[in-house]
């Protein structure tokens, strides 16, 4: 077992608290929007003992990338879905402070062939307007620490027709005007392309007029959908006339308790707006925006990668694999998260699961053991377990978060 310390991110939407909360100590000076767990080239972690989240720390002789590259198969095991001397997934704490970009992504045959393609076009790794950054597929699950709000995934369009209709506005009228040709995907998909197109946008005039309506409509308790509403406001006060903020109207709102999750697909539309939460997902950073953002925005790419079905958020439901240990079983095959809570320093428990694993303790504190070796992971400590190392078995009084593979 190797300690890890994690890769900081302080995108702009980040939190100052939240993160530096989790562990007990204060507010940053500035945004701590993620921390990364893994071996993604974007931001490896460390080979270092202490909390994950340590901003003054020099930099360590060794990251986790670089070590399990030095002896993959006992790192990895052979079942692996990924030939890359890489872990399949990357574990993050997130904690957006305002709302992140609505954004998608793409599937691993896309990703791969159109990584390929930048490659080819001499496209560098530090252009703006780069927008693969690896060869994986993103799917992506999500479980809630805080309270957590999120639009994910299209609405049923006659839900939309509901939401718009009333709305005395361009916007509203186009899109209401939209499903009433063609109900289906297909109708949904015009809405979507008219409000990011190039010649089709609607001016940021035009959708400040949409969100004064839907202000109206919460002043006057008339909405409809009072949460799309406030969502759309919400939106507004961030990234004045978006069209982002007309587009979270076709999506499904999402609130999420601590302990809930929510699965995001390759293909789904979705924006995460508040809370704090622990994600696991495919180790990728290929992220296709559409609006909400002041970073790169492909409006034909990303319309390529969307999938417009209406269709409900994906909620994951946990299993109980022991009287311990819950298991989020999403539907993919690089992938998935256990939550352990133990009460007692006496009784040592076997911890399920299996492969190279990381494992995270949120509170209190948790010893790990394998046969050869015993580790006390303290709130905030973490370790990289070889796949080579077995069986683990843990016991104290925590929360311990793993992250494995099926």
């Amino acid at each position: 077992m190797e300690r890890l310390r994690g890769a900081i991110k302080e995108y702009a939407w980040g939190s100052a608290a939240a993160i530096p909360g989790l562990f007990d100590l204060p507010p940053a000076d500035g945004p701590v929007a993620e921390i990364w767990l893994g071996t993604h080239k974007s931001g490896p972690a460390e080979l270092a003992s202490g909390i994950v989240y340590n901003p003054t720390a020099d930099a360590a002789e060794e990251n986790l990338r670089d070590y399990i590259d030095r002896d993959p198969q006992g790192c990895l095991g052979t079942t692996l879905p990924s030939s890359v001397n890489a872990l399949s997934y990357l574990l993050k704490l997130i904690a957006p402070d305002q709302p992140l970009s609505l954004q998608v992504h793409p599937s691993r045959k896309q990703a791969r062939e159109r990584y390929a393609d930048e490659n080819d076009a001499g496209v560098e790794m530090t252009d703006p307007n780069r927008n693969y950054f690896d060869e994986n597929h993103k799917p992506e699950l999500l479980v809630a620490l805080t309270k957590f709000e999120a639009v994910a995934g299209f609405r049923a369009p006659r839900r939309v027709m509901d939401v718009v209709g009333g709305l005395p506005c361009t916007i509203a009228e186009d899109l209401l005007r939209f499903l009433q040709k063609d109900l289906s995907s297909e109708g949904m998909r015009t809405c979507f392309e008219y409000l990011l197109s190039a010649d089709t946008r609607p001016s940021e005039d035009q959708v400040m007029e949409l969100v004064e309506g839907c202000r109206k409509r919460l002043r006057e308790d008339t909405s409809p959908s009072a949460r799309a509403d406030r969502i759309v406001s919400n939106l507004a006060d961030h990234y004045p006339g978006d069209p982002g903020i007309v587009a979270s109207l076709l999506l499904n709102p999402v609130t999420l308790q601590q302990g809930e999750a929510l699965f995001v697909p390759a293909g789904t539309v979705h924006a995460y707006l508040s809370g704090t939460g622990v994600e696991i997902m495919a180790n990728s950073d290929n992220v296709l925006r559409a609006g909400l953002t002041s970073k790169h925005i492909d409006v034909p790419e990303l319309l390529a990668t969307v999938d417009y079905t209406a269709a409900p958020p994906i909620r994951i439901a946990p299993e109980r694999v022991s009287d311990v240990t819950r298991t989020y079983y999403a539907p993919v095959d690089d992938f998935e998260l256990s939550v352990t809570e133990l009460r007692d320093w006496t009784t040592e428990r076997n911890l399920p699961g299996r492969g190279p694993r990381i494992l995270l303790a949120i509170s209190g504190a948790i010893e790990v053991s394998t046969n050869e070796q015993r580790i006390t992971l303290n709130l905030g400590e973490a370790v990289f377990v070889r796949a080579d190392e077995g069986n683990l078995q843990v016991q104290g009084v925590g929360t311990l978060i793993q992250a494995d593979i099926p």
